[in-house]
């Protein structure tokens, strides 16, 4: 009777008007700006400056902008079924709350297990990155920590925790916890800062492209590895793709935007154009200004570029806004992960006190949470290797979500009335077999790790989750 009674829960559907009780009580404060800022600041991050040449380098040659270009076209599909279901089913934790409607209870919690993990190794990795970009420029002017606090545990090089990447995270979930109009708006600034760096290196960059360096475009493929040709490219795709995991960020936040119908569709498919036309073009001038091979091993590809061929000033501006550029992913990421957090607790299938809200209507109890986690991974434990997981997770997100909008068409309880997923049936099903395809492109290790995490998901659904759960 028990395994029955497992296997009953695991199949069971959440009614979508419960969700849009339970957060009813989160305001609705988010605009057109603030979520399209949100989704920039979280795709178009410090990796934008880092992530074209190192790709160049060891994958695709100058056709890295292709590898962007496939990468957004895959999750250009999944960010207009995320539309569909953002505006159809506008609640808090996204994919999670989604898939809990259309699939049951045990697919929507591995859903949101698996964004889980992207959320928390992003805001790890980019809080290790900003930490060593801020002790960078510190250097400058003869500050240094000592060299145990410099960096997360690692016995071998004498470090043992990142005072600098736990303070970032602590700092923006002090700003989350106060209100997420006020972050939102800071947000804002950041993001309007950033993107004018963006576009003043691609102006100041172009004077100095060499038409050779773009030639061979596509480099012959090398036999034994993943460099060149159109395997290059598409394992370029691949390793870029963790950057879009901007889409959930934005879905995360539905219940607290205004006019979600309209607002989401628009702020998710705006923050794909925007970001697809920045990383293409500093893209497409990085590899033009030098030889893509310069940029091997290069941790900040751009700001040499810009060195090599004179332009100090902007380089050195452009470091800075590497810092901004990270601080504002930061808090777009501990928005839609502690909203994610605030989901499982809702629905019992993580301590309810996570669902608790204070006295301005803000889930502090979950902020607290993401940012506690944030600390011990970023800090804590060397997260290099877990890297490629981001992408796993998103890719996983964009599978469901996509599959999904085959399930959702069917159900007359929910109101349609805002977007629809263009060509359906076919386009969703594309959707789905492209994100299926990158998934299967990303390197063993990360599969393990993917299919690690999801067991050990499983495991906490049966012993807690499946117990505790609260539906209906």
């Amino acid at each position: 009777m028990e395994q029955k009674s497992l296997f009953s829960r695991m199949a069971r559907k959440e009614d979508p008007q419960n969700y849009a009780d339970k957060d009813g009580h989160l305001k609705p404060v988010l605009g057109m700006r603030e979520m399209i800022a949100m989704g920039v600041g979280t795709v178009v991050g410090a990796g934008i400056f880092t992530m074209p040449g190192i790709v160049a380098a060891d994958y695709a040659g100058p056709a890295v902008v292709l590898s962007f270009v496939i990468a957004a076209i895959i999750a250009g599909l999944s960010a207009l079924a995320y539309s569909e279901f953002a505006s159809a089913m506008p609640f808090a934790g996204s994919i999670y709350s989604w898939a809990n409607v259309i699939y049951g209870e045990f697919i929507g919690w591995l859903s949101g297990w698996a964004v889980l993990a992207e959320y928390l190794i992003a805001l790890a990795l980019i809080s290790a990155s900003w930490s060593s970009y801020f002790q960078g420029f510190l250097s400058g002017f003869g500050i240094a920590l000592p060299k145990a606090l410099t960096a997360s545990f690692n016995a071998g090089n004498g470090t043992w925790f990142d005072l600098f990447g736990a303070l970032s995270l602590l700092v923006v979930g002090h700003l989350v916890s106060r209100g997420v109009k006020g972050a939102a708006k800071i947000e804002n600034w950041l993001v309007i800062g950033k993107i004018a760096v963006i576009i003043l290196f691609i102006v100041v960059g172009a004077t100095a492209i060499q038409l050779q360096n773009w030639l061979p475009f596509v480099p012959k493929h090398v036999p034994g590895t993943n460099f060149g040709g159109v395997h290059g490219i598409f394992m370029g795709a691949a390793q870029v793709f963790f950057a879009y995991i901007g889409f959930d960020t934005i879905a995360a936040n539905s219940a607290e935007v205004k006019d979600a119908q309209r607002t989401m569709p628009r702020a998710i498919i705006g923050t794909l154009l925007i970001a697809t036309v920045l990383f293409v073009g500093v893209a497409g001038v990085l590899t033009g200004m030098y030889k893509y091979t310069k940029y091997a091993n290069n941790a900040e590809p751009a700001a040499w570029a810009l060195r090599e061929s004179g332009h100090l000033f902007t380089a050195n501006l452009l470091s800075v806004v590497a810092l901004v550029g990270m601080f504002s992913g930061l808090i777009a990421l501990m928005i839609g992960g502690s909203r994610l957090v605030y989901s499982f607790g809702r629905d019992g299938l993580m301590p309810q006190a996570f669902a608790k809200l204070d006295s301005r209507g803000l889930p502090f109890n979950a902020t607290v949470v993401l940012t506690v986690l944030g600390v011990i991974l970023g800090a804590v434990f060397p997260v290099g290797m877990l890297a490629n997981l981001v992408s796993a997770g998103t890719l996983i997100a964009f599978i469901v979500a996509s599959v999904g909008i085959l399930k959702l068409r069917k159900r007359e309880d929910i109101d349609h009335s805002g977007y629809k997923m263009p060509w359906y049936p076919v386009l969703p099903i594309i959707s789905a077999l492209a994100s299926l395809g990158l998934f299967f492109s990303l390197n063993k290790d990360a599969l393990i790790l993917a299919l690690g995490w999801v067991v050990i998901g499983a495991i906490v659904y049966v012993l807690y989750g499946a117990k505790h759960s609260n539906k209906g």
